[in-house]
């Protein structure tokens, strides 16, 4: 993804901003051994990038754990760069195996007990900035749509800038797009509330 490309997303109108993109591993010898053509420099660069054209956008980032190969400093390395960029969601994959891959010719392999314990690491972090990144939305208006999907007497929907948010639910809102204020977190909904203005 290139500079230009971003700055193109932030000029338009017909893109939202909410991004998904592959880190894989936040450790340059994981990357190395991945056989990945970026390292941890040009990945944080794009996050500023982003993050400097559109404050608002939503940065969700894939990542692996597990991996053979992926030795306790490397993911102590991998953990701590993780943790220090302005990204909202972590998606955690834990690595497994697939024959006919070159990654079988790595000795190293990482025991499930660790790869749990690091997939939990990074959902923990995945977590907390996730609730940053909704509470500091709060107080902005937003468009949202609201799905079908309904969870006992409440729905929720989604922002432009993907935050998850709730209201009671009314069929009327159902797939329209509808502008909100942003609420309060709720721990049970897992979402912000959504305060309809006039």
């Amino acid at each position: 993804m290139s500079d230009e490309i971003i700055d193109f997303v932030a000029a338009s109108k017909r893109f939202a901003p909410h991004f998904h993109t592959p880190l894989q591993a936040g450790s340059d010898a994981v990357l190395k051994l991945m056989k990945r053509k970026y390292d941890t420099a040009l990945f944080r660069h794009k996050m500023e990038k982003i993050k400097s054209v559109m404050p608002h956008a939503f940065i969700g980032v894939d990542v692996i754990v597990g991996l053979r190969g992926e030795l306790d400093d490397y993911f102590d390395e991998s953990r701590d760069f993780i943790e220090s960029l302005d990204f909202s969601q972590l998606h955690v994959f834990t690595y497994s195996e697939r024959s006919g891959t070159q990654a079988l010719e790595i000795g190293h392999v990482v025991d499930p007990r660790t790869k749990h314990d690091r997939s939990k690491a990074l959902h923990d972090i995945s977590d907390r900035k996730l609730r940053s990144f909704y509470e500091s939305q709060k107080g902005s208006v937003r468009k949202v749509l609201f799905e079908h999907t309904r969870h006992g007497n409440m729905m929720h929907g989604f922002t432009e800038n993907y935050v998850k948010l709730y209201t009671a639910y009314n069929p009327s809102l159902v797939n329209k797009i509808t502008a909100v204020k942003i609420g309060e977190y709720n721990e049970d909904e897992m979402a912000m509330e959504a305060v309809f203005v006039e």
